[in-house]
């Protein structure tokens, strides 16, 4: 059989294939602890649960426009109006199935085959194969000096003829750093100066930790015409824990709105009419949700990180935002897939290989799960992998003896 150059190149998503893996386990009464997940426990806000079933009972579940219902539509003008302190019109937003899609139509919107998109490393996982999808290349920025941000000057050296796109997502998945002012002013300058499109992946712009607050990439951007060429691109999945509901959404240009509007129509139609119901009535209603949520995730980063410091070889920048740690664990092993396969196969925990996020030596291990499964996970990892550990280990009812060290 024959398959397209585009399928061929294309890798599949490493955290769904990891879902489903941890999924089947359990699914044989395995004793997986899952550190790789990206989406909250806590349920979706009541509001929105009651709006979708409301909607669902009465049987009017339509057609919607391609780039959203008006109520869908007002609800993120509002939002962008609180949290970006920019007022803007319905013809710049379209939502969408999912922040993914948003990013995926802005990409097919701008970009032709060779064209490059620049994003730092580490990055989400998904960045390089959408880019690819579009017959572009991806360009990654791994900062010299080691840290989790690149310098401006870094980023500029990368700046050539093919450049079209800048990526920024603050905070970060997979290390949870929250970019400096100073680097998205920087960025933003940058993509004025050289006529760059610049995607603000703020999906987890509120999950911020540390007395940290949400800022606005338009306050550095001196052009705010419809010539402006920002795209900030959100959505309800991980801010009020509505991953299964698929709606995100952009805000840009008109004339940038329109063709993405487009292309979405040709690729999925509209977004449900009612998981766009839930999601409004999640935005308009009590944000009491949210903070409880990332409270939660606040006290599980400082478990997590407690447990981290206290393993011998292991370095880590301390995450102030999203679900997610990047320990590097290069001491004990440099390839994070065969540790990733050891730590599945040896103790059951499933945690992300740091190479997909486009650095070796480090592993993704998530904090949105119970404290629970953060402090039993973290001891089954040390006691799969430091020799001064107890060399038994009792998992799911059953001891284990540890013969490998």
């Amino acid at each position: 059989m024959t398959l397209s150059f585009i399928a061929r190149n294309i890798h599949e998503s490493i955290t769904l294939k990891l879902n489903e893996t941890a999924a089947r386990l359990r699914d044989k009464g395995e004793p997986v602890i899952h550190l790789g997940g990206g989406e909250p426990k806590s349920k979706a806000p009541i509001e929105a649960l009651i709006a979708g079933a409301g909607m669902l009972s009465s049987g009017e579940v339509r057609y919607t426009p391609a780039d959203g219902i008006p109520a869908m539509k007002k609800a993120i003008i509002r939002y962008t109006e609180e949290f970006y302190g920019r007022l803007v019109e319905p013809a710049n937003v379209m939502a969408s199935s999912g922040a993914k899609q948003a990013i995926m139509c802005a990409m097919q919107a701008v970009l032709n085959p060779q064209d490059e998109v620049i994003f730092p490393a580490p990055y989400w996982v998904s960045y390089p194969e959408m880019a690819k999808l579009c017959g572009a290349i991806p360009v990654a920025i791994t900062p010299e000096d080691g840290r989790f941000e690149p310098r401006i000057e870094e980023i500029e050296e990368h700046v050539g003829r093919y450049t079209k796109l800048i990526i920024l997502n603050s905070p970060n998945n997979p290390s949870g750093v929250t970019y400096s002012a100073e680097l998205v002013s920087a960025v933003v300058e940058l993509c004025e100066k050289r006529g760059l499109y610049l995607i603000m992946d703020d999906i987890y712009h509120r999950l911020l930790f540390d007395g940290r607050r949400p800022e606005s990439c338009y306050q550095y951007a001196k052009d705010l015409s419809e010539s402006c060429k920002i795209i900030v691109v959100n959505g309800v999945s991980k801010q009020y824990a509505m991953t299964g509901f698929r709606i995100g959404w952009a805000v840009a240009n008109k004339k940038l709105i329109e063709a993405m509007t487009v292309i979405q129509g040709q690729q999925t139609s509209g977004p449900s009419a009612l998981l766009q119901c839930a999601a409004v009535a999640a935005m308009n209603g009590p944000q009491s949700g949210v903070e409880s949520l990332r409270l939660t995730l606040e006290n599980n980063r400082n478990v997590l990180v407690d447990r981290l410091r206290a393993f011998d070889g292991v370095n880590l920048v301390v995450p102030h935002g999203t679900f997610y740690s990047f320990p590097d664990f290069s001491a004990w092993e440099k390839s994070s897939e065969k540790l990733a396969a050891f730590l599945l196969d040896k103790v059951r925990v499933v945690v992300v290989p740091g190479k997909e996020f486009g650095m070796e030596g480090h592993i993704r291990i998530s904090y949105c799960g119970s404290i629970k499964d953060i402090k039993e996970g973290m001891e089954r990892i040390r006691w799969a992998l430091d020799p001064n550990a107890p060399n038994e280990l009792y998992m799911g009812g059953r001891k284990l003896v540890r013969d490998w060290l």
